[in-house]
């Protein structure tokens, strides 16, 4: 049997899911064994034990997720990107038309669009996600390119992708 044709994957939710099956089975078995007057007590103790292995992992799963918030960018990555200088050569005066139009995108997702102009992005990249005209993202991204030819060029900490 190829690896595309096995109905269930072997990961781990698989894996967990089968041990879970196989408990539900021991447990189900347990009780059908136990004497009468000791069913009673044993699917208590089973049921206990059900409910703190659940809890247990919510809380697992939550703080799992909340670690997996904060990792991937250390301070020094927001440093590079958004320093004191990083906003150096903005073109204020060109965009300032676009901020008095009606329906502008707001001075904030300019001000993103530049970094992320700064750091190499093309307009397509930009205008895509961050949602704004490509002839805007265009302006940013040219007046960026002028701006980092015309000062000393500082070695790019980027990592590797």
């Amino acid at each position: 049997m190829t690896r595309a044709a096995i109905p269930f994957p072997r990961t781990g939710r698989t894996t967990a899911l089968g041990g879970v099956l196989l408990v539900l089975t021991l447990q189900c078995l347990a009780v059908g064994v136990a004497p009468g007057p000791l069913r009673l007590f044993l699917s208590g103790v089973l049921i206990g034990a059900s409910v703190a292995g659940l809890l247990l992992a919510l809380l697992l799963a939550h703080g799992r997720q909340r670690a997996g918030r904060t990792r991937g960018t250390t301070p020094d990555d927001d440093a590079q990107w958004f320093s004191a200088r990083s906003l150096e050569g903005f073109p204020m005066e060109q965009v300032r038309p676009l901020l008095l139009a009606p329906g502008s995108p707001g001075l904030n997702r300019l001000y993103t669009a530049w970094v992320f102009a700064t750091h190499g992005h093309d307009p397509q990249w930009i205008a895509h996600h961050l949602g704004l005209p490509t002839p805007t993202a265009r302006l940013l991204v040219t007046a960026a390119r002028q701006h980092t030819t015309s000062t000393p060029s500082v070695p790019s900490r980027r990592r590797p992708q």
